[in-house]
């Protein structure tokens, strides 16, 4: 192994309860739109594509306005999670600490653009992180992402962490091993490896 991707939600923070909040406010005062959003909502459907997201929230809405409205979303949690910190999850700041000084470390996520930006300026965490890609940066899905870094980053044994069956199925198509946080969002048959917390990493590696 010689670099550790990370996928973010469910993974290495919550943000579910802060963002659901967000959306809930965002889609009753601007969209007139009465829904309640959950942060149990949210957990089943972070990993998804956010078009994937908003044909299941918004099925009565066309396409065109299920991808405005989830746009509004998304800005609405930037500025929520820019002035309330989502929680991350136990022992990350040190178990980061310890494998930046042995491997580079890298995010991809299926999430909008910005919202990386907004974890790492969060968590005040980017030096721990040599690079980061999303759907929004490249109009790709994960597994696509995953192979994007590993030619930029010219790496030759990643793994990935993540928490959910579509993280799963994105490291098969890139061909790179998975390890499971068991403690996320997600539920995953027969992964690579498992951890149940986040210092796993520093003995697994």
């Amino acid at each position: 192994m010689d670099s550790i991707i990370f996928d973010v939600d469910g993974t290495l923070w919550d943000s579910t309860e802060i963002v659901a909040d967000a959306w809930t406010r965002y889609l009753k005062e601007e969209r007139h739109i009465n829904m309640k959003i959950t942060a149990q909502k949210l957990q089943s459907l972070f990993g998804q594509l956010l078009s994937q997201i908003a044909a299941r929230l918004f099925p009565e809405f066309s396409e065109e306005e299920q991808l405005s409205i989830i746009d509004g979303c998304c800005e609405a949690e930037h500025q929520a999670l820019e002035h309330k910190k989502a929680p991350v999850y136990p022992g990350l700041e040190e178990t980061l600490s310890v494998l930046s000084k042995k491997y580079p470390l890298f995010i991809v996520s299926n999430c909008q653009a910005g919202y990386i930006e907004v974890f790492l300026k969060a968590t005040g965490f980017g030096h721990y992180f040599s690079g980061h890609l999303c759907p929004g940066d490249t109009g790709m899905e994960k597994g696509d992402n995953i192979k994007k870094i590993i030619h930029d980053y010219k790496l030759t044994s990643p793994v990935y962490v993540g928490d959910t069956a579509g993280d799963y199925n994105a490291c098969r198509q890139a061909g790179i091993p998975f390890v499971f946080a068991s403690y996320g969002f997600g539920h995953v048959e027969n992964p690579d490896y498992t951890i149940s917390e986040l210092k796993d990493l520093i003995s697994l590696f």
